[in-house]
């Protein structure tokens, strides 16, 4: 009975003394943890050797991390905005002893999700609920990055972005933003109809005083010698013309202009 207790604990003793491995995935740090004592050597991909009675290996994620969260938001105005937002972050690699000693593996929970709400909280209270659904969309989301990094930095954590992806405006203030921008839409199709028809009138205004200048132009140039020449071209092409024709002169010029009809011929 003796030799098989010996046996035994021989057995026992020399199991404990084999090594065991561990494998680190790609985008992985490890750290071993030997009778709840942390080490400060942080273990890269690859194979890790522990002793498995004593020892196991703690792996914590360094690669970026995507949390989605779906808050409501307060705004200026004290209306309630629902939201939905992602945060990009990542654990430090260097940092990973860090985490794991001060927060745990639930440092989402824990730690991210409540520093995040209270940023997001009081940077949407500074702007207005329309702020969120508009251009100023950009400037809110590095607010709050920003806030975020100045309390996780030291903590182990790099905010690496965050993204406000889905604003729901109250419904009445949806209406108002919908009217503004018809309004909007409106008037700046009335300004075009008006600056065409300003375009038109000017257009027309300029061919108006073309027509009077070419007129000017041509009453200047009407001289009574040019008239007497205009008419005796007018007589040669008539004589040049087959056809019987009766020309009646008032004896000043040889084309007499008006409207009068020459006597019919006496009945034989």
């Amino acid at each position: 009975m003796r030799l098989l207790i010996r046996a035994a604990l021989l057995s026992l003793i020399a199991l404990s003394l084999l090594p065991s491995c561990a494998i680190i995935g790609p985008g992985e740090r490890g750290v071993k943890r030997t009778l709840g004592d942390l080490d400060d050597v942080v273990h890269a991909p690859g194979v890790v050797w522990f002793n498995f009675f004593i020892t196991s290996v703690v792996r914590l994620p360094v690669r970026s991390q995507n949390l989605e969260v779906h808050l409501p938001l307060p705004s200026r105005e004290g209306l309630t905005v629902k939201s939905e937002i992602s945060i990009l972050y990542r654990i430090k690699p260097e940092a990973v002893p860090k985490v794991l000693e001060d927060i745990g593996t639930d440092y989402e929970r824990s730690l991210v999700l409540p520093i995040f709400r209270s940023a997001a909280a009081d940077i949407s209270a500074r702007h207005n609920a329309k702020d969120m659904h508009s251009k100023e969309r950009s400037a809110i989301e590095q607010e709050i990055a920003e806030r975020m990094r100045a309390e996780l930095s030291g903590r182990g954590f790099e905010i690496e972005r965050v993204l406000l992806k889905s604003i729901v405006l109250p419904p009445g203030l949806s209406a108002a933003i919908e009217q503004k921008l018809a309004a909007e839409q409106e008037a700046q199709r009335m300004q075009y109809v008006l600056d065409r028809e300003r375009r038109e009138a000017e257009r027309r205004r300029v061919e108006a005083e073309g027509i009077k200048d070419a007129q000017l132009i041509i009453d200047g140039g009407l001289t009574p010698m040019l008239i007497q020449y205009r008419s005796l071209e007018a007589f040669r092409e008539l004589a040049q013309s087959p056809n019987a024709k009766v020309i009646i002169t008032d004896g000043k010029a040889p084309l007499l202009l008006g409207g009068v009809a020459s006597p019919a011929p006496p009945a034989q």
